[in-house]
């Protein structure tokens, strides 16, 4: 009822501020006259002015503020905003260009809306940053239990208490064993029987546990679990299922549907989405054949150097592992001499194999540059994971268990893992584990945003070379 209340004091709180910053933007345009302006404008002002706040109030109804959210992220907070001053702008002028016939109405709110939402995005960052900064101080606290003692309660330990701008407080947990990873840092409350008794107290009684109980136990315990919801239920608690680890396995499982019916399954990926497919090869082929058109004029000068420098074959080419664990050939400038270990030892920092520029080359990425001819074939995308040496995945699949995972998507001539730090040389398995981990997590979280970050970062780093790069 807390969390209740304070949503409804700070959307009201934020509609009011919505509702000034309109007017203001409209008296701006007013008095300041800075575009053209319709006629219904100056002549019915009042009308004017009447109808775009009726049309905010009927937009931010259907589409509320969510700075209020304890788990809401700046990015969900531009996209609300989008889709409010998108569908507020649109009410608006259809509601507008009934009583207005003489035009230049549709070019007006072309200025007025792109302004309304830059106004209203920056209150909004304004607000979203002054309620987490309240919550970061002690303010507008929930507190929360956790149930039971599974690996999986310990990342969302972490990520709760890790981040006091949510506002929550883990008091500690009930169950038979510690927590693994938690040892010392969260309060043992009881046992699972301890807190199968105090449900039974409290039961009838108004007295309140929490604000949210988070339960991993085994789904054998069903009649405990469903004896949790009701307590929950009856006290106003929200309840959260945490799904179980499986022993050492990294990752839990998550919900999907298939067909209306709820499965569970141990990673998902976007890209089984026929259209999200469709838009990364769309956006492979575009991107790659403008890139490829360069190449082509870039390949003479590159390899007169090539020449000059090192002799042997301009290109290099190397089987890797690729899409479905197939091997396909990597093309790529050669930046090395030639040399028998090429198929199985790595470069290294001083790796004298290296001829000038070839280092340079790998310094700046250009080196990969006749990659996008595979991604025109279609063995690569531009942004996947790297495509390792066919020794390295043989190596590396029986050490690391979910390694062959990455293999679930097209490699990419750029990566998550290599504009994070993970790129280069791996010395040590957690190296790999590192990369595999961001390889995975890549795979789960697919978006043309994220491939255009990962594109940006990788263009930077030309500018300025990562020092794992050699």
């Amino acid at each position: 009822m807390k969390d209740i209340k304070g949503s409804i004091i700070i959307r009201l709180l934020v509609f009011m501020i919505d509702i000034v910053v309109l007017n203001a933007v409209l008296l701006f345009f007013l008095q300041n006259r800075v575009t053209s302006v319709p006629e219904i404008f100056t002549a019915r002002t009042k009308f004017f002015f009447f109808v775009m706040n009726i049309s905010l109030v009927v937009a931010e109804y259907f589409l509320p503020p969510i700075v209020n959210l304890r788990f809401a992220k700046i990015s969900m907070v531009f996209k609300r905003v989008t889709g409010l001053v998108l569908f507020q702008t649109l009410i608006s002028f259809f509601i507008l260009r009934l009583f207005d016939f003489k035009g230049g109405l549709f070019n007006f709110m072309l200025v007025v809306g792109p302004t309304l939402f830059v106004c209203i995005f920056a209150s909004r960052v304004i607000e979203f940053s002054a309620i987490r900064r309240y919550r970061a101080h002690g303010g507008n606290i929930r507190e929360a239990i956790f149930v039971g003692n599974d690996p999986a309660l310990e990342p969302l330990y972490h990520a709760l208490a890790g981040d006091l701008s949510l506002g929550i407080r883990v008091l500690g947990f009930y169950g038979d064993d510690s927590i693994a990873g938690l040892e010392g840092k969260i309060k043992q409350l009881g046992t699972i029987k301890d807190f199968d008794e105090l449900l039974d107290k409290i039961m009838n009684t108004s007295d309140r546990l929490c604000d949210s109980v988070y339960v991993s136990i085994s789904y054998n315990d069903s009649d405990l679990i469903a004896k949790i919801m009701e307590a929950c239920d009856r006290h106003a608690i929200h309840f959260f299922y945490v799904p179980r680890q499986f022993k050492n396995y990294g990752f839990n499982l998550k919900a999907e549907s298939i067909m209306g019916v709820t499965v569970m399954t141990n990673y998902i990926d976007p890209l089984l989405n026929p259209t999200n497919r469709f838009l990364k090869r769309a956006f492979d082929v575009v991107f790659s054949s403008i890139v490829c058109f360069f190449v082509l004029l870039l390949t003479p000068i590159i390899g007169l150097i090539i020449k000059m420098q090192s002799r042997g074959p301009i290109f290099f080419k190397q089987s890797r592992t690729g899409f479905d664990g197939k091997e396909f050939s990597c093309l790529k400038f050669r930046s090395m001499h030639v040399n028998a270990k090429a198929d199985t030892l790595q470069a290294t920092k001083n790796d004298p194999r290296k001829f000038p520029f070839g280092n340079f080359m790998r310094k700046t990425n250009i080196d990969e540059l006749p990659q996008f001819f595979n991604v025109l074939k279609g063995d690569m995308s531009i942004v996947g994971p790297r495509p390792h040496m066919l020794k390295h995945t043989e190596k590396y699949s029986k050490l690391i268990d979910k390694y062959m995972v990455r293999h679930l998507c097209k490699p990419g001539i750029t990566g998550l893992a290599q504009v994070t730090g993970y790129r280069g040389e791996t010395k040590e398995l957690w190296q790999m584990r590192g990369r595999i981990e961001k390889d995975i997590w890549y795979l789960e979280h697919w978006s043309i945003g994220l491939d255009l970050k990962i594109i940006i970062k990788t263009v930077l780093s030309i500018v300025k070379p990562d020092k794992n790069a050699y």
